[in-house]
């Protein structure tokens, strides 16, 4: 009788351990954290086509009397942009434009020459990324202007030559983008452009001077992020 009462309280003592035992057991759930995923990093090429304007604020004061005008012209352009980051980025400028150089003052009347021009042109920019689809941006930077192919006009003049300037540009536009790719683009650009002049006239003679060309850029197009 006593060893049947042994084995009960034994039975008994491990009935009642059972649930803790099996409670130190169990796997003990842990509050939920935030899983941080680590951000990409945001790397961007933009290109753009555009058709500009450039309407140089231009002119030309010489070692003798009379100065001298260059002409506008509409055009096409292609610029392309990497960004750094949402809000920074560099632009390039590719562009070729012709332009015709026509006396004023005691000059007037005399048809200078031709000239073409390669404004390569790099600008640093901010994007403005809090307005939804539009994205503005302003831009700073600098011009190297490589002047090329001048033709003199003939009859006085027999020679004409402008040397490559260097000078400072700025920028404001927007983009309107219409999905993740594709938008359109409008642009406008002040570049600061003085390059001499130099010209032979028929008698032998020489007249030199500064152009002041300083031109107005003005571009609209379509815009492709890649």
């Amino acid at each position: 009788m006593t060893a049947l009462r042994a084995a009960a309280l034994v039975l008994a003592a491990s009935a009642a351990l059972a649930p803790a035992a099996y409670a130190a057991d169990a796997p003990i759930d842990e509050p939920a954290q935030a899983v941080s995923v680590p951000a990409e990093p945001f790397t961007g090429f933009m290109l753009r086509a555009r058709a500009i304007a450039v309407l140089p604020n231009s002119s030309a004061k010489f070692n003798t009397p009379g100065s001298a005008h260059v002409s506008s012209r509409v055009m096409p352009e292609v610029d392309l942009s990497y960004f750094f980051t949402p809000n920074f980025a560099v632009e390039t400028i590719c562009c070729v434009s012709t332009h015709a150089i026509k006396g004023r003052g005691a000059l007037r009347g005399v048809n200078v020459g031709d000239t073409w021009v390669l404004p390569a042109t790099v600008m640093a920019q901010y994007h403005f990324t809090n307005f939804g689809a539009f994205k503005p941006y302003v831009g700073v930077g600098l011009n190297y202007s490589i002047f090329f192919g001048e033709d003199a006009a003939g009859g006085v003049v027999r020679k004409v030559k402008l040397k490559n300037s260097v000078g400072p540009a700025a920028q404001v536009g927007f983009d309107y983008m219409i999905d993740e790719h594709w938008g359109v683009n409008f642009d406008v650009k002040y570049i600061h452009m003085r390059p001499k002049i130099d010209i032979a006239t028929a008698g032998g003679g020489s007249i030199r001077g500064k152009a002041k060309i300083n031109p107005w850029v003005v571009g609209a197009g379509v815009t492709y992020r890649f």
